[in-house]
């Protein structure tokens, strides 16, 4: 039986970040993959973007994730590691909400292989907004779970001179909130999104770890190769009432990262009819 273990076994994986991640990442990939993990300590993921805004990214999500994984691979002579990149805001689908867009690549030179998952969750505590009075600030950390989730406050939202970042406890927030009011009349303050001081985020990249571990024991037909996961799906789940194709998923598309080998997988929300009300022509 193929496994993952014969690509990993006994190898060093270099998990690229500088906020904490390994505390999540060591302990499923070593107990799974049988490898030996260690932290990058020479590259500096912040160089890539900020989620407070000294570095803006410079690429897309993915692009910026595998930059990550090559530079430190590079920098450190590793051939195997594995990185995360998050971002935050408007949920794509569901209206006034907020998200946590979770990226996690698994890149292997030794032997092509590039495995990557996602999980995008409403989970999240991202949040900021300008603060005028104290009862503004109180009402902003509750929401935002302070002090298990930590803020940064700065003296406005963009174009800011002073910054401070990674506040867990109130009353350091309360005496940069006064000098702030003091010199400004108001600051803004936000949710750090950084992994070490961020609980929600956290458990968004335990879900990823999960995902891409899945991903990874999930082995090519034509190559044998791990990471044949789900790459797109396609519409047309007839519908129950008038047998017309609806947008719902009717298979999944598997690919292959290293052959490139592709199947199809019919009904995999074990659904072979769509209800009406989910119909254009039932109920347009």
């Amino acid at each position: 039986m193929k496994s993952s273990v014969n690509f990993f076994l006994n190898r060093r994986l270099l998990i690229v970040t500088k906020h904490k991640k390994e505390k999540i990442i060591a302990p499923l990939f070593e107990k799974e993959l049988k490898i030996e993990c260690f932290v990058s300590k020479q590259f500096d993921t912040d160089t890539l973007g900020t989620f407070s805004g000294e570095v803006p990214r410079g690429s897309n999500p993915l692009d910026t994730l595998k930059q990550k994984c090559l530079l430190a691979m590079e920098l450190e002579g590793f051939d195997l590691a594995i990185a995360t990149e998050g971002s935050f805001g408007n949920h794509p689908s569901v209206f006034f909400a907020t998200a946590n867009d979770e990226l996690i690549m698994l890149l292997d030179k030794k032997n092509n292989i590039e495995i990557v998952s996602r999980v995008l969750s409403l989970n999240t505590n991202f949040n900021g907004s300008k603060i005028e009075s104290k009862e503004d600030l109180v009402l902003f950390l509750d929401k935002v779970q302070f002090p298990s989730h930590a803020v940064i406050l700065k003296d406005s939202e963009k174009n800011w001179n002073t910054i401070h970042k990674g506040i867990t406890d109130r009353s350091t927030v309360e005496k940069l909130y006064g000098e702030f009011f003091l010199n400004f009349g108001s600051c803004f303050i936000e949710t750090d999104m950084r992994a070490l001081y961020n609980p929600s985020r956290m458990k968004i990249i335990q879900e990823a770890c999960l995902k891409l571990l899945e991903k990874i024991n999930s082995f090519c037909p034509e190559c044998f190769f791990p990471g044949f996961g789900v790459v797109s799906a396609k519409a047309g789940l007839l519908c129950r009432s008038c047998a017309m194709p609806s947008r719902s998923t009717l298979a999944h598309i598997y690919q292959c990262q290293h052959c490139m080998h592709e199947s199809e997988v019919l009904y995999p929300n074990e659904k072979i009819r769509e209800d009406p009300m989910y119909c254009d022509f039932c109920n347009p």
